[in-house]
């Protein structure tokens, strides 16, 4: 089996939005539905609470932080499953059923790299 990550990328949203608890249902749904695939996942707060971190000076240099996410897009990273799944083609499957695939936005699949 081979570790995929889904990344979540939909509007920038606050789930104390109206239509929050609709989606949650969603998600949840589709939680259980891909349970057997699924080894965690959270959903992420609005770029809002972003803090982008760099160090200037490599290792040990000076701490830079800016609020805010990384780049500004139309479409943000909203959260993310790890899935296990036998190949990318049940990974792909899987992150169709993803309501953010379907609903407006985009989910990305990418193996994860493990270091040993």
């Amino acid at each position: 089996m081979t570790t995929y990550i889904a990344l979540i990328y939909t509007p920038d949203m606050d789930f104390n939005q109206s239509g929050a608890a609709e989606m949650g249902a969603e998600y949840a749904e589709f939680g259980q539905a891909a349970a057997a695939v699924l080894r965690g996942g959270n959903a992420l707060h609005s770029t809002a609470t972003a803090t982008t971190v760099r160090v200037t000076g490599g290792k040990g240099g000076d701490v830079l932080t800016t609020d805010g996410p990384y780049a500004e897009t139309k479409e943000v990273l909203s959260g993310y499953y790890v899935l296990e799944c036998a190949d990318l083609e049940e990974a792909v499957k899987t992150a169709a059923r993803i309501p953010a695939a379907w609903n407006g936005g985009a989910v990305e699949v990418r193996p994860v790299v493990t270091f040993a």
